[in-house]
C-alpha cells in the first residue's frame, strides 16, 4: 500500500481537475477523517480536502480500506464518501464498541426519522429529511415502547452522531425547549438494514416483558 500512497503525493497519479497533487499531510487527513468520521460529504467542516481526495483515488481508499476490513464507497448523488462496517465477524476496532441503550434508541429513532421523511416525500434535494427533537423523542416512545433519554443526555447523543455524519443540529428553540435537526443520508450507513431488524425485535421483545 506504500506504494499507492507514494505515486498519489508524487503526482504519478492525476490530481483532480484544476488542482495540485495532495501532499503526504492531506492524503494522510483523508484517510483519518473516514476513520474517525465513518461519513463525510462535501461540506463537512474541517476536513481540507479530504472529500474530494476520497471521491477521486477512490480505488487507492477503497484497497487500503478493505486491508482493514471495510467497505469505501462514494454515493455522487448525496456527495458523500463512507465505510460500511461488516455485519459478521471479530472486531477489535473503536467503530466495534457497543452503543449504550440510550444511544442505540436515539439512533434507531434518527433512522426511523428518515425514513418517514422518505416515504413521504419530506426530503430535500441535499437528501436530508427534517425533524426535531420532540419527534425524536415521540418515536421512541412509540417505536421503542422506552422513555427517551432528558433534554441534555438527548443533545450529548446526538452531537456524538453528528460527529459520524448522520444528523446535523439546530439552534435550539429555548422557550419551546426544542432542537431543530437535520437527518443526513449518512444514518443509512450507521444504521444498516441487518441491524434495524435487530434492534426492532429487540425493542419489541423489551416492550413486552415490561408490559
Amino acid at each position: 500500500m506504500l506504494e499507492p500512497f507514494r505515486a498519489i503525493v508524487d503526482g504519478d497519479e492525476p490530481p483532480p481537475a484544476g488542482t495540485r497533487s495532495p501532499g503526504e499531510e492531506d492524503l494522510t487527513r483523508a484517510l483519518q477523517a473516514l476513520l474517525k468520521i465513518q461519513v463525510i460529504y462535501a461540506e463537512t467542516p474541517g476536513i481540507g480536502r479530504s472529500y474530494e481526495l476520497a471521491r477521486h483515488y477512490a480505488p487507492f481508499f477503497r484497497d487500503y480500506f478493505a486491508c482493514l476490513g471495510y467497505e469505501f464507497e462514494v454515493s455522487h448523488r448525496d456527495q458523500m464518501v463512507f465505510l460500511r462496517v461488516p455485519p459478521e465477524g471479530a472486531r477489535h476496532d473503536a467503530p466495534a464498541e457497543r452503543l449504550r441503550k440510550d444511544e442505540t434508541l436515539v439512533l434507531l429513532a434518527l433512522r426511523l426519522a428518515y425514513e418517514e421523511g422518505l416515504r413521504d416525500h419530506r426530503v430535500t434535494t441535499d437528501g436530508v429529511v427534517e425533524c426535531t427533537t420532540d419527534d425524536i423523542a415521540e418515536a421512541i416512545r412509540t417505536a421503542a415502547r422506552s422513555d427517551p433519554p432528558e433534554e441534555t443526555r438527548l443533545t450529548e447523543i446526538l452531537r456524538l452522531f453528528a460527529r459520524k455524519g448522520a444528523v446535523r443540529l439546530g439552534e435550539r428553540d429555548r422557550p419551546e425547549r426544542v432542537t431543530p435537526l437535520m437527518v443526513l443520508p449518512g444514518i443509512a450507513i450507521l444504521s444498516p438494514d441487518a441491524w434495524m431488524d435487530q434492534v426492532q425485535a429487540w425493542a419489541a421483545s423489551a416492550g413486552d416483558a415490561d408490559t
